[in-house]
């Protein structure tokens, strides 16, 4: 069978089996590469080889990175000092809604997972509001907050594959520095759309009286700032000069540094939070890895099968080319749900096409970024893991979560756009 018509045929696949039969994401997409494999008329020897090499391939890049991510995430939290950091965001702003976005958005950096930071600020942020209804807005933004940030900031596993893929020659720090700015902006651009359009700002109460937060965990306004909880970030910044002037690459720098955070964060830690936080992210992490590798095999048997050479040149004759990483990363989100195997299945789709030689590498890195925002609904895990912490009804979700998202990857674009505009000269 033709590339196109399998490759919509295994996406549909993917999507009936993972919203009926809610299969794990890890056996869902490499059923789905089975299933494109035999479509395409693959060979099986070619097939498993195919599958386990793409498997090898996102664990290889991903593997160190989340593992290490999870552990400073787990043991953060066993030892109280997300409460610390969040209650040292409220010095600088009243806000709670500014509170909760930001504090999603500077903790999914360091974790390396948009899930786990909102899983974490989840109990912390419901005591910044006074009502139910507040309580629950906050944990949107939190949810959107770390999606941003996740979504745009390099080293995220939603970024790093975009990166090494379509600009292996652009420096990350360079690309930070576009997308830093925008990720920033559009943040509290979606914070003031988000308090307008659903209700006022209460006033925050004590963390103290939140629920969720024990008594022994509580962080009183007059405690000095505890640099334990920013050692593992601390280190994490420190150790990307050291790197650069001993001279490793990038890909290899991202592994380096996480690893240096998740050693600072198990040394600090107390024997009893180290043995806690060590088997809490590792099982997290171990859930999050076989997922993603999952997208490795179906991306492995998606590039075997030619899937770019025939299908890219008919998705062009049908939409624009500055349209078609938006479109097809809006289709690949759409369809299964993960960022992550978004940003892998896309980046290796148009890797090496016209479409990489037509868009600068930046502007096509949050082209593709923005669609992954879009449309992120009943296939998207993080969708029912709001549902269920808000308590909000499907319509509910979709009103506060998944349009909100879908207008910020609206957004993205267009920013994209004018950049490449700019940069082609119109």
């Amino acid at each position: 069978m033709d590339p196109l018509p399998s490759f919509f045929l295994t996406l549909l696949l993917v999507s009936f089996l993972g919203i009926r039969f809610r299969i794990p994401p890890m056996f869902n997409l490499v059923g789905g590469a089975l299933f494109l494999g035999i479509l395409i008329g693959m060979p099986p020897d070619q097939l498993i080889s195919v599958i386990t090499t793409g498997l090898g391939r996102i664990f290889a890049m991903f593997a160190l990175i989340i593992l290490s991510g999870a552990i400073i995430a787990a043991i953060l939290e066993e030892q109280g000092d997300i409460q610390q950091i969040v209650h040292d965001i409220r010095n600088h702003s009243a806000n709670p809604y500014t509170i909760s976005g930001l504090s999603g958005y500077l903790l999914a950096l360091p974790v390396a997972c948009s899930v786990t930071a909102f899983i974490i600020l989840s109990p912390v942020v419901k005591g910044l509001g006074s009502g139910e209804k507040t309580r629950t807005l906050l944990l949107y933004c939190v949810a959107i907050g770390s999606l941003i940030s996740f979504g745009l900031v390099y080293p995220t596993p939603a970024v790093i594959p975009l990166v090494q893929s379509l600009a292996p020659d652009l420096s990350p720090a360079l690309y930070d520095a576009l997308a830093l700015p925008l990720s920033i902006l559009l943040l509290f651009c979606f914070l003031l759309l988000f308090r307008f359009w659903f209700g006022s700002c209460d006033k925050p109460e004590s963390m103290a009286n939140g629920p969720g937060n024990s008594p022994q965990k509580t962080v009183s306004s007059s405690e000095k700032r505890n640099l334990r909880a920013y050692a593992p970030f601390i280190t994490i910044l420190l150790a990307i000069p050291v790197g650069l002037a001993i001279g490793i690459s990038h890909g290899a720098l991202i592994q380096v540094i996480m690893l240096a955070g998740a050693a600072t964060a198990i040394m600090t830690a107390a024997p009893g939070i180290r043995a806690a936080g060590l088997q809490r992210g590792t099982k997290h992490a171990g859930v999050i890895i076989f997922d993603i590798c999952g997208a490795g095999a179906l991306a492995g048997v998606i590039l075997s099968s030619g899937f770019s050479e025939t299908a890219l040149g008919q998705i062009t004759a049908i939409i624009p080319v500055l349209l078609v990483p938006f479109v097809l990363a809006s289709l690949i989100q759409t369809a299964q749900g993960s960022r992550v195997v978004t940003a892998v299945l896309t980046a290796g789709i148009l890797a090496g096409t016209q479409v990489t030689e037509v868009i600068h590498p930046v502007a096509l890195i949050i082209m593709i970024a923005a669609g992954c925002f879009v449309f992120s609904f009943v296939t998207d895990p993080f969708f029912w893991i709001v549902s269920r912490t808000t308590g909000d009804d499907f319509a509910q979700v979709i009103r506060r979560y998944t349009i909100p998202l879908a207008l910020c990857g609206a957004a993205l674009y267009l920013a994209a756009l004018g950049m490449q505009l700019v940069v082609s000269g119109g």
